[in-house]
């Protein structure tokens, strides 16, 4: 499951040319020259497929030291007529590469002794997946401008991400045209909105060449908004037997979820509500942790960022690690091999700093707004199709926590509250909101769904997609 240190900031928490090859079901225009230097071959470890998938750096601006990584995998079939997917990771300060990619929805999964497995529920079945390593100063990314790292924050990576997709458009523009979708999990729930707006926006006054043609977002386990996410955290630890009755009371009792400064006897209560996780995942209630790590640095929270009352507590640093259980162990070994990162064209400045799947060298996260709701509110209002999923075993961001921050947005519900279903059996439960919203569980998995419920993830992504309705009996 999830793996690496947390940021703490949340609150609460060829250009000459083009080649065409000519097939029996497609054309495809494969691009420029910069782009085929992209393309990987002889990665250590891959499984023989019959897709392309790139990886390289984009230079955020010309002026500018900033050069962000990408790993691309083009649809398995059908790579002409497939949406253009990115996905995000959240933190801040996570890479989309060390967990989405390598680790949840991408085709290649890292296993033991650092070896792949092919995904068989891999998303690039049903489109076209980007993955990007951003900001500066997450994996791969880098600035060449060490004052870069000081600045960063909500804002600064939707600007930097957006001009990434600008740039990678140019060096990828057979994929310009193509329906383009955003998705992504914990943090990226600020993340995705965010730059689902900017795209919004400067579309409206876009040149050809700078339109996206945007459609919608999905997001997952998402951070979206403090206080209601906040009060979701303590009563689902409550609900699920994981604190007492006791501690639950007093918490309520004590600690504002609204206010940014807590009172002692509130932090109090929260340290031993983090007690009661230390022993347990916080990110798969349900799921075994890692005991073979001997380096206490793995036992860190990762991918969202702890809120804002926690962040005095040092034992928050010593919440167990993910899934695998010991996942994150083989992708950090993995990223850090010269091998590997030769056949990514990936640490060509010789970063002066180990590959983390969560970073290490962000000094510290400027802006983080309190809610992302009327983002969200507004997008809908434009007719973006939006999608919010939740795995329902999930501590860190749980099912409590989406809940009361959608229903804080008072929206009216078009169809109630129902299961659906994947191979004859419940996947979860789905509601749909007037306006657009669709709101989905998925049964028994955990913050990164697609590690817990991969087929579910599959089928839950492609009906997004579509925009079907997902199957309401199991027949």
């Amino acid at each position: 499951m999830a793996v690496s240190r947390d940021f703490f900031i949340f609150r609460w928490f060829l250009v000459l040319g083009f080649v065409v090859i000519i097939t029996a079901t497609s054309t495809v225009v494969l691009g420029s020259e910069e782009q085929e230097s992209d393309l990987v071959t002889d990665l250590p470890g891959q499984p023989e497929v019959k897709f392309r998938h790139y990886a390289g750096y984009i230079k955020v601006r010309p002026s500018e030291e900033k050069a962000l990584f990408y790993w691309f995998f083009e649809a398995e079939d059908r790579v002409d007529e497939r949406p253009l997917v990115l996905w995000l990771n959240g933190g801040p300060g996570c890479s989309s590469i060390a967990y989405g990619a390598a680790q949840e929805l991408g085709p290649f999964l890292i296993r033991n002794n650092s070896k792949f497995i092919h995904n068989k529920y891999s998303w690039n079945k049903v489109a076209n997946i980007l993955f990007l390593e951003a900001p500066v100063g997450v994996g791969y990314s880098y600035s060449n401008k060490s004052g870069d790292l000081e600045t960063l924050g909500d804002r600064i990576t939707a600007n930097d991400s957006h001009a990434f997709l600008l740039r990678w458009f140019k060096r990828f523009p057979n994929f310009k045209s193509h329906d383009f979708y955003i998705t992504g999990e914990s943090y990226a729930g600020h993340y995705v909105p965010q730059l689902s707006e900017l795209i919004y926006e400067r579309n409206k006054a876009s040149s050809k060449d700078s339109y996206i043609n945007f459609k919608g977002f999905m997001i997952g386990n998402a951070v979206i908004n403090d206080a209601t996410d906040e009060r979701g955290f303590i009563e689902y630890a409550w609900s699920h037997a994981i604190i007492s009755d006791l501690l639950y009371q007093n918490i309520l009792k004590e600690c504002d979820f609204k206010m940014d400064n807590q009172t002692q006897l509130c932090s109090s209560g929260i340290k031993g509500f983090l007690q009661s996780y230390s022993d347990i995942d916080i990110y798969s209630i349900y799921t075994p942790v890692c005991l073979l790590s001997t380096d206490s640095s793995k036992t860190s929270p990762k991918l969202v960022v702890a809120p804002r009352t926690l962040t005095q507590h040092d034992l928050w640093h010593k919440l167990p690690s993910g899934y695998d259980p010991c996942t994150e162990d083989y992708v950090e070994k993995y990223f850090n091999r010269k091998d590997v990162q030769k056949a990514l064209h990936a640490n060509v400045t010789s970063l002066s700093y180990p590959y983390t799947p969560c970073s290490n060298v962000i000094a510290k996260w400027n802006d983080s707004p309190d809610t992302v709701l009327p983002i969200i509110q507004k997008l809908l209002n434009a007719g973006l199709r939006i999608w919010i999923y939740s795995g329902d075993t999930d501590g860190r961001v749980p099912v409590t926590s989406t809940r009361y921050s959608v229903n804080e947005m008072g929206l009216k519900i078009k169809e109630g509250w129902r299961a659906w279903f994947h191979q004859r059996q419940v996947a979860g439960w789905v509601t749909t909101y007037q306006g657009g919203l669709t709101l989905v569980t998925v049964r028994g998995a955990g913050h990164q769904v697609p590690v817990f419920a991969p087929q579910q993830s599959l089928s839950l992504f492609t009906h997004f997609l579509s925009a079907k309705d997902l199957p309401p009996s199991r027949f």
